[in-house]
């Protein structure tokens, strides 16, 4: 299989994945002599989705390593010159380019919130232009697919996970990405085995119903299953009758192997029905039999907001299998993710550039931007405070700054004992500087989310964290807004 076929593993060739727009600006900046002009462009995004507290970062790396890979082959320079508005010099610009730019990033699987960049890119604006499209693409599912699996794992209070969204994710890329989202987003393994083998992500499954229906009758087709793999044994009890037949059988292969001295796990799957009802009698019955701690794993177009619900009805489900609600992202199927200009190096220094819009909530934040979060003394997040890159950000104390989207509006943190600045260099001179492992982001997140206070995970009406602007970066922003000629 060559790269080409296989665009998730090495980001090859993907030159052409961005819009028609980004190419014909291009091409202007180079026959306008601009094609060099050094430009600072920002990825944030507007909106958390409905009911979030915090958003967790995610599609980094596979940005990078598109990036990394980024060339024109001949098959794309033959492509756009087929589309007959490209001329010689832009195409043989274009055969030649390679990507210099300086990436700046938060890590990912750390919490993110509105408005704050989360990836800064500077170099030419020849590049940045064209790299704005795969960003937007990778950074935007993916984080909004790890934010919902965060979002579900709290529901599921510390109880494993497992996604399931393989055949109802929006394309074999869809399937891989959102897998790799959704553990960074807390869960604990994937049913997706192209997904473990790329990412190192564990793996698991039970069995599907026409195991069972291939069988003359179910207690054979548990046997078989249970015989078969008794250490990850999780028998699908509803294919016909649960209480009936499912559950006893189920109960039967678990004592007949048990007694045999053969280690089963007693796991059962219900998949269709009252969870909350049948879970209950399914685990009072296995308890009866002699078992002690059942397993009883729950699916069915599970979501957070039923998962919360089968907890308040006390369910004895203890692991839930999530697919379609979460690689989806089914409630909120987009992330409002921008990539935007917010600065240009002209005379040899960099001055602030910001998008005005009739609408407030769109006015851009200026400037180059360093993003320190602040701590209290227990080591709990604060808030967040946009910097300008050059500009000296204060250690602890009484921190002041200005409301992001009304800069004219003063705002404190009180009693910050440390701040740590969010982004890194993660791309420079044509080379990634940045690689980890998934499990790394996964383990960030979770410490993150360990530390954030409770009323920012609430399932309705979370806390709105605070993120602000730095003295410098609001009075500047307050001015332009005043001016009636800002750009």
């Amino acid at each position: 299989m060559s790269a080409a076929t296989q665009p998730w593993r090495t980001r090859e060739g993907l030159a052409l994945l961005t819009d028609f727009y980004e190419l014909t600006m291009m091409a202007g900046y180079l026959h306008e002599g601009r094609a060099d002009l050094q430009v600072s462009f920002e990825y944030f995004f507007r909106h958390l989705p409905p009911h979030n507290g915090f958003a967790v970062a995610a599609g980094l790396s596979p940005f990078l390593d598109y990036l990394e890979h980024l060339k024109f082959d001949d098959d794309d320079i033959d492509y756009l010159r087929s589309q007959d508005i490209f001329d010689a010099e832009f195409l043989s610009y274009l055969r030649q380019f390679k990507p210099r730019c300086t990436v700046r990033a938060v890590p990912e699987g750390t919490l993110v919130f509105p408005n704050e960049p989360v990836v800064q890119v500077e170099g030419s604006i020849f590049e940045t232009q064209l790299i704005e499209s795969a960003l937007l693409n990778m950074l935007n599912y993916q984080t909004l697919i790890a934010t919902k699996a965060s979002r579900v794992n709290l529901a599921a209070e510390g109880e494993p996970v497992m996604e399931f969204g393989l055949r109802r994710a929006h394309g074999p890329d869809g399937a891989l990405s959102g897998s790799r989202a959704a553990y960074i987003g807390g869960c604990t393994s994937t049913s997706n085995v192209l997904a473990g083998k790329i990412y190192g992500i564990p793996v698991s499954g039970t069995h599907a119903h026409s195991w069972v229906m291939s069988f003359s009758n179910e207690l054979d087709a548990f046997r078989a299953f249970a015989r078969r793999y008794p250490e990850r044994c999780v028998l699908l009890v509803d294919t016909y009758d649960t209480i009936e037949s499912g559950v006893p059988n189920a109960i039967r292969v678990f004592t007949e192997l048990l007694e045999q001295g053969i280690p089963v796990r007693t796991a059962i799957r219900l998949d269709s029905g009252d969870l909350a009802k049948l879970s209950k009698i399914a685990y009072r019955m296995m308890r009866d039999a002699g078992i002690e701690n059942p397993t009883i794993v729950a699916s069915n177009d599970l979501e957070e907001d039923l998962i919360a619900d089968l907890k308040r009805q006390g369910a004895k489900i203890n692991a839930w299998g999530v697919g379609t609600h979460l690689i989806t992202s089914r409630d909120c199927p987009s992330l409002s993710g921008v990539y935007k200009l917010v600065a240009v190096r002209e005379d040899g220094a960099w001055q602030p550039r910001m998008k005005i819009s009739s609408n407030l909530s769109k006015a851009t934040n200026p400037c180059r931007k360093q993003v320190v979060r602040y701590f209290d003394e227990y080591d709990q997040p604060l808030g967040d405070v946009m910097y300008d890159m050059d500009e000296q950000w204060q250690a602890d104390g009484v921190i002041r700054g200005r409301d992001d989207t009304q800069p004219h509006r003063p705002i404190k943190l009180r009693r910050a004992a440390r701040g740590e600045p969010l982004l890194k260099t993660v791309f420079e001179a044509g080379k990634r500087t940045y690689d980890e492992p998934v499990s790394v982001m996964r383990e960030r997140y979770l410490g993150q989310l360990g530390k954030l206070q409770d009323e920012y995970k609430r399932l309705r009406n979370p806390e709105i964290y605070r993120v602000m602007l730095s003295e410098q970066v609001g009075a500047f922003k307050e001015e332009r807004l005043n001016r009636s000629d800002a750009v």
